[in-house]
């Protein structure tokens, strides 16, 4: 198909006014729909799509152990065209796709990992118009819907104003604590060069994520001098100062606007039922996207933890020994966001609509939270048909296909939007 006769994008995409030359210097997001020629080549994309995520999905990625994942990833993206592949140190999947114009990057990226444990059966399912697996929608789908656009810009030898570096991050899940994104922005190659950012993260192309909900998580652990449950009765017990840390927390008043949460959630510690616990640990997580309230709620917690400890050396016999408190930070998302009507979020939420979703702005932990906090223009993007259950063993992808390419269209028309793309 001849699509160069076709294109000057920016004759065909601006069906409202005129593409900006440049994000900054933009007064109003074009209308960001895709013209019918290539419309119909995402449509004909479906089935490499779904056998792209099955493959993907089949492959396991969990917490801090993405390698066989990151391998398989840079190779699909050499095989949709792109010569440029590398796995950084952190082990990150990079691939740069030259633009017409030095200066600031543009990533578009979509994380390798899942919350799954290493040994979780990842085999995919289908049943009806939906596909079953761990991780099939968050995130093996935003790597698939990447390759997808990457094969349609290669075939049509479409070029972008700036350079685009498609990524594969690692360590965006839980405890992963954006490390992958994190080392991208602060200690990798590209550190210093890039421009905006959008991640594909999500089942839902009508929500557009330009609010980055900022975490901080600690595992507090108390320590005692432990002993026989009979034979040392009454000596400080930490499971008490931990159940007294917990009932102080969810004591502490949070504000709903912007929304507050807090969470315990994992306990361990104890070595019998017939012994007084040597060490109790609990994990909390904390979180807000106002930064000032983060630290006002981590402050509280903190001091609950520190009264519970006190409390209890209080009141049981220390002859053998006090409860101490241990609190280590384990997770640090940092807060931020993209204005509303910055060209990034309006080329989004024009692309969304254009596809024909409802779509809205909203708030979430994503690895746009790094860009965010940095000031760097960034939002995360849903894609296909939508789906469910996610980070369950029962999670879901809708898989429609007319609905599916439609969530498809989104990213890479923002992606056309933002950076000028047309084919030479």
């Amino acid at each position: 198909m001849a699509v160069r006769r076709w294109i000057s994008w920016a004759a065909v995409v601006a069906l409202a006014g005129g593409l900006p030359l440049a994000p900054a210097q933009a007064q109003q997001a074009p209308a960001a729909q895709l013209p019918a020629p290539l419309a119909a080549q995402l449509d004909a994309e479906y089935d490499h799509v779904i056998a792209d995520l099955v493959r993907i999905a089949e492959t396991p990625a969990p917490p801090f152990k993405e390698q066989e994942r990151a391998a398989l990833y840079a190779r699909m993206l050499r095989d949709a065209g792109l010569t440029d592949v590398t796995i950084d140190e952190e082990g990150n999947v990079l691939a740069l796709r030259p633009g017409r114009e030095e200066g600031p990057v543009f990533v578009v990226s979509a994380h390798l990992d899942t919350v799954f444990p290493e040994g979780t059966a990842i085999k995919v399912r289908a049943e009806g118009d939906r596909l079953f697996a761990p991780g099939i929608g968050d995130d093996s789908l935003g790597l698939a819907s990447i390759l997808a656009w990457v094969r349609l810009m290669e075939a049509n030898r479409i070029t972008t104003r700036q350079p685009v570096l498609f990524v594969g991050t690692v360590g965006e899940e839980g405890a992963g604590d954006l490390r992958g994104v994190r080392h991208l922005f602060t200690e990798g190659a590209w550190k210093d060069r890039i421009g905006s950012f959008v991640s594909i993260d999500g089942t839902d192309a009508a929500r557009i994520v330009n609010a980055a909900v900022g975490s901080r998580r600690y595992r507090l652990a108390f320590k005692g001098p432990g002993g026989r449950s009979y034979g040392a009765f009454g000596i400080v017990n930490p499971m008490v100062a931990m159940a007294e840390t917990v009932r102080g927390i969810y004591a502490i008043d949070v504000p709903r606007d912007p929304k507050t949460t807090y969470a315990a959630s994992v306990v361990h510690g104890g070595t019998s039922v017939n012994a007084i616990p040597d060490e109790v640990v609990l994990e909390i997580d904390m979180r807000s996207g106002a930064p000032a309230v983060l630290a006002m709620l981590e402050s509280k917690v903190l001091a609950a933890a520190e009264a519970a400890v006190a409390a209890e050396n209080a009141a049981r016999s220390t002859k053998p020994g006090t409860i101490t408190l241990d609190p280590q930070l384990i997770g640090d998302r940092p807060a931020g966001h993209t204005p509303a009507d910055h060209p990034l979020v309006e080329a989004a939420l024009a692309a969304s609509r254009a596809a024909g979703f409802t779509a809205r702005l909203d708030d979430s932990s994503t690895d746009s939270n790094i860009a965010m906090s940095l000031g760097i223009p960034a939002v995360t993007i849903g894609s296909g048909a939508g789906g469910g259950r996610s980070h369950s063993l029962e999670e879901y992808l809708a898989i429609d296909r007319a609905r599916f390419v439609a969530g498809l269209s989104v990213g890479l028309a923002t992606i056309f939007a933002h950076t000028g793309a047309r084919a030479d």
